[in-house]
């Protein structure tokens, strides 16, 4: 099995894959990512379309990217584990400790596995929350839309800064390491283009996103 084989029926998933928002929008959005992908050029499929709610494009991305690193991550799990990967980090000098502000309020040291767990579950309950993920079409966003999204974003950095620095290798003996740049590179460029996470939380892949963004 590819271990980013896609389209297999034995394909590995952290967990269940989210869908767009439902109502014409987002299945039209959703549509318009596919088709933007399937040119080749990534540039062109992070702008925002043309007359398109920057809101909607991105709600319609956010639950594309997390269900991109759920994938990712779901191959990845019999590596990852609270032997392999005791804290959850980026190489020696970052470490990530959990906390979403209302169950776990103070910061907590974690392994990889579980700090990815608690982060798909938060992930989760903000994509399913109504009042900031609107599903019907012309619901308003809340205010604090956009702080969402950078949050959901920057946490789901640190999943692909960790698999980098700690389970590059594995994925390079596997021969998948184009897969995991192309997706990376697709997450970078958008992040870029819509200012989503501070330069400073990039800091652990700081040269592959500048050699990512200067050439494209």
């Amino acid at each position: 099995m590819s271990l980013f084989g896609l389209g297999s029926k034995n394909q590995k998933t952290f967990r269940p894959k989210k869908n767009a928002p439902s109502g014409n929008k987002g299945v039209q959005l959703k549509k318009h990512i596919d088709a933007t992908l399937g040119s080749g050029n990534l540039r062109d499929a992070v702008r925002l379309p043309p007359g398109e709610d920057l809101n909607e494009w991105l709600a319609v991305n956010t639950v594309d990217f997390f269900n991109q690193v759920n994938i990712l991550y779901g191959t990845l799990m019999e590596f990852c584990t609270p032997t392999t990967c005791p804290t959850m980090s980026a190489g020696p000098k970052f470490e990530y400790r959990w906390a979403d502000g209302i169950q776990i309020k103070k910061p907590i040291e974690v392994s990889a596995p579980k700090y990815v767990e608690y982060l798909m579950d938060w992930i989760e309950v903000q994509l399913d929350d109504e009042s900031i993920f609107p599903q019907k079409l012309g619901t308003p966003f809340p205010q604090n839309f956009r702080e969402v999204v950078k949050t959901i974003f920057k946490r789901l950095f640190r999943v692909y800064a960790h698999i980098y620095h700690s389970h590059f290798q594995k994925i390079v003996s596997l021969k998948e390491e184009a897969h995991l740049n192309t997706c990376f590179k697709h997450f970078t460029l958008f992040t870029w283009e819509f200012k989503l996470i501070d330069k400073a939380e990039l800091a652990p892949l700081i040269d592959l996103i500048e050699s990512i963004v200067s050439v494209c």
